[in-house]
Formats: C-alpha cells, structure tokens, sequence
C-alpha cells in the first residue's frame, strides 16, 4: 500500500488519527449530549452544532495565514494538536455551564484550525517531490482512508463508556428518555398517556425495579447520561495524546519548508499582504455579510461574507500567471459549500433520524453490526476472503487469509447465537459506518481508477468531484424513500415515534454506505486538486480555503435542524438532494475550465 510512497505519509497518518477520533466522536454525540445535558430543542442544538463545525473549518483560515507567513508549518502543527487536546479535557469536566461547553468546543475548533490544513498542505508538499508527483491522487486516496480507522471506533468508544457509566449507577440506555425527563422536569408530563409512557420507560431502564419517584429518577438519569458523554469526550483527550507523542518523535520525515529563503525569491513563496487587497476583501466581506443576513440569518451571511472576503483577497493578491489557476479553485471551493452542508447532516438530522425513527431493537444478526467485537470480527472474516481469493497472492498471504476467514466466521456465528432474540442498538453507532466504509471501499474505489487509467479514460480530478455530488443525492433519496410514510417531527410533540412505524437500519447503513462513495470521489479528490492547483505561495491558505468552504457548509448544517421541526421528512431530504444535483449541474458546466487548471 505505501510502497513508493514518502515515509511522512505513515507519520501523517498516524498524527491525524486522533484528532479524527475526536472529530467522530463530536459527530456522533454533540448533539445528543447537549440535548441531554440542556435540554435544548433541536434548532438550537443544531445552531451550537453548526457553529461549532462551521469554527472548526474557518480557523484553519488562520492557520493558513500563520504557516504560510511564517513557514513554520510544523511548529504551527504542533501548537494545534496541543490546543485541542485541552479542549477535550475540558469537555470532560462534567457538570459545566453551556457557556463553558461553547468555550471547550472553541477551543478543539482553534487548535483544529492550526492543524488540520497545514497537515494537508504537508502531506501535498510530500508530493511536490518531481519523484513522487505522480502518486499524489492515490496519497490523498491513502491518507483519507488511514484517518478514518481512528474514526471508525469513535462511535464505540463514546457509546461503550456511556453505556458503561450508566450501568454502573443502575441504568440502561434508551435515547427517547432524555427529552421525556427534561419534559418533567417542566412540568410537561404533569398527566396524561404522555406521563403513563414516561413510567413504562422509566420502569423499563431503572435495573433495581419499578421507578417510585418520577422527579428523582428524572434528575439522576440526565446527570449519569450526560456525564457519561462527558468521560467520552475523556477518551478523545486520550487519543489527542497519542497524535502528539507520534507527531513529535516522527515529524523530521515530513518535508521542511521552514528553512530561509533568499531575498529574490521571498515574494514568491510567502503572502503579500498589501494594504490594497485586504481593504477588497474587507469591503467585499461587509457587502456579503450585510446583504445575505436578511436572507439566511446573520450568522449564515457573516459565514458566506467571510468566505467572500477570503475570495476577494485571494484574486486580488494573485498574479497574472496564478490567476486562473486560483479562480479554479475557488469555483470548486463553492460546490464544497453545498456538499458539506448535505453530507454533515449525518452528524445532525441523520443522527436524530436513527434516534427517533429507526428501531431501537434487532435480531441476532443485524446486531452483529451495532457491537464492536462482533463487527470486527464480521470485518476479519470479510478481510480474509478477499486474501484468499484474490489474484496474484503470495501463498503464505493466501493461507492467512483462509485461517483469518475460518476463525473470524466462527466468532461471528458465536456472537449471533449468544445474542438475545431482540438487542437493543444505539443511534451513535450509526456513526462508525461511514469510517468504516472509507476504510474498506478505498482500495476497491483506487482500484477502479487504476483500472480506467490503465484504458485510458480514468475521469479528471474535477470530474470525480462532479460524479459524487451525483452520487451524494442518490444517498438522500434513500433515505426520502424509507420516509413517505413517517409522521413529521412537530407532529410528534416531543413524543417518542411507535415502534410499529420505526424503519429498519438498514435504509441509514444503505444510505451512509453510498455518501461514503461519494465522499470518496470528492473529498480525497478535491484535497488532491488542491494541492495540484494552489500556487506554492499559497499552499497553506488554499487549504484553508477547502476548509473555509467546509465550514461555510458547515454552518449552513442549521438548514436541516431548522427545518426537522417544520416540514415533512420526505421534504427536508429533498432539500439535499437537489442541492447536490445543482451543484454537480454547476461543477459539469465549467468543467474544461477546471481541467485547464491541472495541466
């Protein structure tokens, strides 16, 4: 797999894992926990979760700025990894105010923006290399997928140490409980079914018997609850430590661009920050910012004026000879926008949907995917197969893979039969399907585009990018189609969903399985366009500007939540999907234009 390749790849990998550890585990369970915590409605925990996700791209404007300028990239990397571990820490201080949670989750977001793009932009000066130039698709390919084994047991993790906390103070788990409890808490449930269905729960999840004292059950189950989320976030701070200890022992086999340069060749390989251009962008932000707030709010319209301001600064500073190149990329930045603004949805609304819609209980084999041990071992037993009956291995490799197929089918068909007839499953597992799906699809995704480029007629990079905004809708209409006969979240009034109407996991795993194909064709691509396209002077800030449009998307994220309690599920979705088909529209349109920029 990384043959040929620079051997900073390996520690690139490595250093980002944990801060993907992290990244999943704020997806799984951010807004569950701040609803549980707080007791906030979902448009405004989706307002925090937005905020947060939009902080979390942005700075990485200033960190851009910072590596750039200075070219100490790997310095600023550092600094980075350190900030968000001390966020982490302190999201594991349980019993916090919301103001502080918001501070906690600021501070991850700084140090995000100090890492995340300045690692890309490292791992594409890696590639820069004449030597290596070559295998910079199947590098970001590589490396997109090494973050996400880190990703994949975020979800367990989080899930695992809540469970745990829960029950060793008496409790199971139920997802409807929380906002039931912040209910009685005031004086919702005073009577009535909805009260008669809060006991059954209560009864239900309470291991030392029937629940005699609503009130004190109320309170207790939201503290363990909360807390639980709090000593996942511990988990995360953890894995912040490994990133830091790989990152500072192995960071000499990354590239240095920190060494001086000579006075002839400065203004080509820092950021010219002349007074005219940033008064453009300044002005252009202004403009931006107070026009759209009247349409999507201000905190969306400060979001698209930073994101114009950024623009504007960036084809005002470029050169003649950089312009096009530097506009290509800007118009990629823009169908980023709305392609993060649909796929982080499954850290919001999907997430709510697995929570409300989907079953809370499965059968023997279905449950071999919502626990860890049995879902690697249904991975082994995948795993081996492939060794065994793949062309062209070694025989020693094909014998370990028929040894690996053998045990890892005897576990999995141990695990089934020990489980129970029905089994309950968490909606935060949900989340490690997508990180888990990068992992075992990058190498059948790699192997097609080798196939097409061995034919001549493997797709430009622009083109993978258009191909999975297509790819993206066909994932939300999945997901429209399992809701036509759903009743509407306001309708619901805060009741949980009968279980008779509940929808089967399979319709999120389908619909997670092919967004994660789509990310596939555009994340990895679009980090390899631009690094293949951004002037070397810029390599810092326009990664930082796949990520401002990340975050602008991000932001937009309030959309989803905004709309859950308003409209039919059937019409949130398609909000998505055409999103994504006019984006893919767009991107197709100014096609040969993008490619010029390549050459």
């Amino acid at each position: 797999m990384l043959k040929n390749h620079p051997k900073g790849l390996l520690v690139a990998f490595f250093a980002n894992m944990g801060e993907r550890f992290g990244f999943y585990t704020m997806m799984a369970i951010l807004v569950l926990f701040l609803q549980a915590k707080y007791g906030l409605a979902a448009e405004k925990a989706g307002d925090i979760y937005s905020w947060f996700y939009f902080a979390i791209y942005a700075l990485a404007l200033v960190g851009g700025i910072l590596a750039d300028s200075t070219r100490k990239y790997k310095t600023v990397i550092l600094f980075g990894i350190i900030i968000m571990f001390a966020g982490y820490l302190m999201m594991a201080i349980p019993g916090m105010s919301l103001p502080f949670t918001v501070i906690a989750l600021f501070t991850i977001a700084f140090g995000n923006g100090l890492f995340k793009g300045n690692l890309q932009a490292v791992v594409g000066q890696m590639y820069d290399n004449p030597q290596y130039s070559k295998m910079r698709d199947t590098a970001f390919m590589i490396f997109y997928m090494g973050i996400n084994v880190g990703a994949f047991f975020a979800p367990f993790a989080a899930n695992g140490i809540r469970n745990w906390w829960l029950n060793s103070n008496g409790f199971a788990h139920d997802g409807s409980l929380p906002a039931l409890c912040h209910q009685y808490n005031d004086g919702i449930l005073a009577t009535g079914p909805k009260l008669d269905e809060f006991q059954m729960l209560a009864d239900k999840v309470n291991l030392a018997g029937p629940v005699t004292d609503l009130g004190a059950f109320a309170e207790s189950y939201l503290n363990v609850f909360s807390r639980g989320y709090n000593y996942a976030f511990a988990i995360a701070a953890g894995a912040m430590v490994v990133s830091l200890l790989v990152y500072v022992f192995f960071n000499r086999l990354l590239p240095n661009k920190e060494k001086p340069v000579k006075e002839s060749a400065e203004s080509a390989n820092t950021i010219e920050l002349e007074i005219r251009p940033l008064i453009y962008a300044l002005i252009a932000m202004a403009i931006f910012a107070t026009g759209l707030s009247f349409i999507v709010g201000w905190a969306s319209g400060l979001a698209f004026g930073l994101f114009a301001g950024f623009t504007t600064w960036m084809l005002t500073t470029a050169k003649k000879d950089e312009y096009a190149r530097v506009s290509s990329l800007i118009l990629v930045f823009v169908v980023v926008i709305f392609f993060w603004m649909s796929f982080h949805q499954n850290g919001l609304t999907l997430t709510l949907f697995a929570r409300d819609y989907t079953v809370k209980q499965v059968g023997p084999f279905t449950n071999l995917f919502f626990t860890l041990p049995s879902m690697l071992a249904v991975i082994g037993s995948i795993a081996g197969l492939v060794m065994l009956v793949r062309k062209n291995m070694q025989p020693v490799a094909r014998l370990i893979g028929g040894a690996l197929f053998a045990v890892a089918i005897v576990l999995a068909y141990s695990f089934m039969k020990r489980a129970d007839a029905m089994n309950s499953i968490e909606p935060e597992v949900f989340q490690s399907f997508n990180p888990l799906f990068i992992v075992a699809l990058t190498f059948p995704v790699m192997g097609v585009f080798a196939w097409l480029n061995k034919k001549n007629i493997e797709p430009s990079t622009p083109k993978k990018i258009g191909i999975g905004m297509i790819i993206a809708s066909v994932g939300f209409i999945l997901v429209l189609v399992s809701s036509l006969n759903l009743p509407s979240p306001s309708s619901l009034e805060g009741s949980p969903v009968a279980e008779a109407l509940r929808v089967s996991p399979y319709w999120l795993i389908s619909s997670y399985l092919i967004l994660t194909v789509a990310e596939l064709f555009l994340s990895p691509m679009g980090l390899s366009f631009v690094s293949k396209v951004a002037p070397s002077r810029f390599q810092g800030m326009m990664q930082a500007g796949w990520l401002l449009a990340t975050a602008v998307g991000n932001k937009l994220l309030f959309v989803g939540s905004k709309l859950w309690d308003s409209v039919e599920l059937w019409q949130l979705w398609t909000v998505f999907i055409v999103c994504c088909l006019l984006s893919a529209a767009f991107i197709f349109s100014i096609m040969k234009r993008l490619e010029r920029a390549t050459k």
